[in-house]
């Protein structure tokens, strides 16, 4: 009867507290656990507000209500129920017990949140094949197998260590088996053993989660290898005539079977032991003596030459280095020679000593440490010998990122930004950014990222690249904002801002115009003047060179105006002044038509009057005159009528003559006659011309000036 009062209480407090405003709920959930195959395992549960049943569920199988879990031996609840605790428990953890597990709260409706129990299983002692000893050559490169066998979770790591000191990853690797079980996995290390690894212990570990500390399998090293030869001379320094004592040591598995002593190459006669006396000559100094020691499994040679004064030589090189900021660097060269060279270290270009001696080391390097160092060893006291080595110092450190200049672009034209990028190591990738967006490669929309190399970049600051980014088609927004081009490493970020540059277009509008109305200019002089010498030649085309005279009949005083010359050979009829013609231009003939002899001697100075005209050349090379015109009775003088050639293209220029000047082109001046309507008859009169001139109008238009 108690037993069904004391349910029937804690139903009705439930109810009164639930009346009262409480709830069920959770006050601890289990979480994910790891449990080592063996141990134990506790899920805790706490509830609030809850004296119902309480179960746990094992990926979503209910394990019983009571806390003693009936059927099953390995499980069972734990906790102060009448403070809400029910944590499950499970001991001995084994495979099977990797499940999902729940807290639920069955009157109450609630459910925790799944808890997954992890099993790990510790891997089992590896094994080396070929152990516990292994037998290797010299020299001959070789595989040392590890293997871990079993059901093992995780799968375990495998190591190797050499006495006591863990290799590197890379000379071996690690592969898993396929043997249906989770935990087997195989690493081969692969080596070159020398002398020196003989009776070396190597060790293969199988570590896991489930095993932090690992077990460990260890074989040694029986190696066969060639002798090993040392070779000295004592004493080493000796001067032409003393005694030397070579002496031949050598190391070897299996034993040593002989030795061969040679000079210069040529075998030494009578020698067979590790010792060799002989007399020191001047060949000592450039024939150097050799040991040749032999066993089963090789042979092998030394060689040595009498110490002799020389300068400085360099035996090893210091090797580049790459270190990151803040840690130690240094640097090793060694130099030869007699007696011992000293040997200083040095910046490039720079004389001040850091250091003296076969090493250098720098603490705690910085950016500004990156360079190249210099190792110099002096002349020696033969002043023979000497020099220098360098190697570079790079400092690991955040990517230097410098903005390059670039050219200022038209608006809606192309653009291209650059940036130089200064990394060691390199950068995992340069972006651009700007306001709307990021670019590492490739286009997006307007914009393409381009990288690649540049030249080396300064000493130690790792290589170079460069960036850039190209816009196509600018807008206005593109001028006022700036590009971001940065760099990322593993030891941080550098970035730099770019801008771009605006070109305006009207001035270059402008100069284009300037330039092209300047050519056009000159193109329309050039033309101009073509184009008039041009009619110029084709005006003067049909005419002949060669001067004519026209006689015209008629002057003023005919008396007067003929020279001696005429008046001697002329006939009875009146000669009127000479005319000359030429085809090329109407010229005032200053040495022909206007001095003409003066038939007074010079007592009333008279001169002549001539008139230069152009006239063509006839059918025949004959003169050629226009048609004579009836212009009067029979025995007048026959008038030429020039009207029809007034249509003459006028030359290029204007011609000055010596007594006056011809001011308009010569097609005008043939106008100065005019055919009249009608003929009359002719004024005979004495003292007049024959041809009076003045009959008839004269037209304004510009005249031809002469002298008299």
């Amino acid at each position: 009867t108690l037993g069904m009062l004391v349910p029937a209480l804690l139903v009705l407090l439930f109810c009164l507290k639930g009346h009262a405003g409480l709830s069920p709920h959770f006050l601890q959930q289990p979480d994910d656990m790891v449990a080592l195959l063996g141990d134990e395992a506790r899920l805790p549960c706490a509830l609030g507000e809850y004296w119902g049943l309480v179960q746990w569920t094992k990926d979503g199988l209910a394990l019983g209500g009571e806390r003693d879990l009936p059927g099953w031996s390995r499980y069972w609840i734990s906790g102060n129920a009448a403070s809400g605790q029910h944590d499950l428990y499970i001991r001995p953890v084994e495979l099977e017990d990797q499940a999902s597990y729940e807290c639920q709260a069955t009157q109450a409706g609630l459910r925790s949140r799944p808890a997954q129990l992890h099993v790990l299983v510790p891997p089992e002692a590896p094994q080396v094949l070929g152990g516990p000893s292994v037998s290797l050559v010299a020299g001959v490169p070789a595989n040392l197998t590890c293997r871990s066998r079993g059901d093992a979770r995780p799968t375990p790591e495998l190591l190797w260590f050499r006495d006591g000191i863990r290799l590197d990853g890379t000379t071996f690797h690690q592969t898993l088996l396929k043997e249906g079980t989770t935990g087997s996995v195989e690493s081969v290390l692969s080596l070159t053993p020398s002398s020196v690894d003989d009776g070396a212990t190597f060790v293969c570990r199988a570590r896991s989660q489930a095993l932090p500390s690992g077990k460990d399998t260890a074989i040694t090293l029986s190696l066969q290898y060639p002798p090993v030869v040392t070779l000295s001379a004592e004493p080493q320094s000796v001067l032409e005539g003393e005694k030397v004592t070579f002496l031949c040591q050598a190391t070897a598995q299996p034993p040593v079977t002989g030795y061969r002593w040679a000079k210069g190459g040529s075998p030494v006669l009578g020698a067979r032991g590790p010792m060799l006396e002989v007399v020191a000559d001047a060949s000592f100094l450039t024939e150097p003596v050799s040991c040749e020691v032999s066993n089963a499994v090789g042979s092998a040679n030394r060689s040595t030459a009498l110490d002799v004064q020389f300068g400085p030589i360099l035996q090893t090189r210091p090797e580049p280095m790459s270190v990151d900021v803040g840690e130690d660097a240094s640097f090793s060269c060694a130099w030869r020679g007699n007696p011992l060279p000293r040997v200083t270290w040095t910046r490039s270009g720079n004389a001040q000593v850091l250091g003296s001696g076969p090493t250098l080391r720098l603490p705690s390097v910085g950016p500004e440490d990156a360079g190249d160092y210099v190792c110099r060893a002096e002349p020696g006291l033969s002043g023979l010998g000497g020099g220098a080595a360098e190697a570079r110092l790079t400092v690991n450190a955040p990517p230097i990122v410098t903005a390059l200049r670039s050219a200022p672009a038209f608006l809606r034209g192309p653009a291209r930004l650059q940036c130089l990028v200064f990394a060691s190591p390199a950068p995992d990738a340069v972006v651009w950014s700007w306001d709307e967006g990021f670019l590492a490669a490739g286009s997006q929309g307007r914009f393409l990222v381009e990288t690649f190399p540049a030249s080396e970049g300064h000493g130690g600051q790792g290589p170079a690249l460069i960036s850039v980014l190209h816009i196509s088609g600018t807008q206005e927004s593109d001028f006022s904002r700036g590009f971001n081009c940065s760099a990322r490493n593993r030891l941080g970020e550098g970035g730099a801002w770019v801008s771009l540059g605006r070109r305006d277009l009207l001035p270059t509008v402008r100069i284009v115009a300037g330039v092209a109305a300047t050519a056009m200019t000159l193109l329309m002089v050039i033309l101009g003047v073509a184009l008039c010498c041009w009619r110029h030649s084709k005006a003067s085309a049909p005419f002949s060179k060669q001067k004519n005279l026209v006689r015209i009949p008629g002057s003023s005083d005919g008396s007067s105006s003929r020279g001696p010359e005429e008046e001697e050979t002329g006939s009875g009829e009146d000669r009127g002044p000479i005319v000359h013609t030429d085809h090329s231009d109407l010229v005032l003939d200053e040495e022909v038509a206007l001095e003409t002899k003066d038939p007074t001697n010079g007592y009333y100075k008279v001169r002549g009057v001539s008139v230069s005209l152009s006239l063509g050349e006839g059918p025949g090379g004959g003169l050629f005159l226009p048609p004579p015109s009836p212009l009067g009775p029979p025995g007048t003088p026959t008038f030429y009528d020039f009207n029809p050639h007034l249509g003459m293209v006028p030359p290029c220029r204007l011609y000055r003559a010596q007594a006056g000047y011809l001011t308009t082109p010569h097609p005008r001046a043939f106008t100065s006659y005019i055919k009249p309507t009608s003929i009359g008859s002719p004024d005979l009169t004495p003292r007049t011309p024959p041809f009076p001139y003045a009959a008839f109008p004269t037209p304004s238009h510009p005249r031809l000036q002469t002298h008299v």
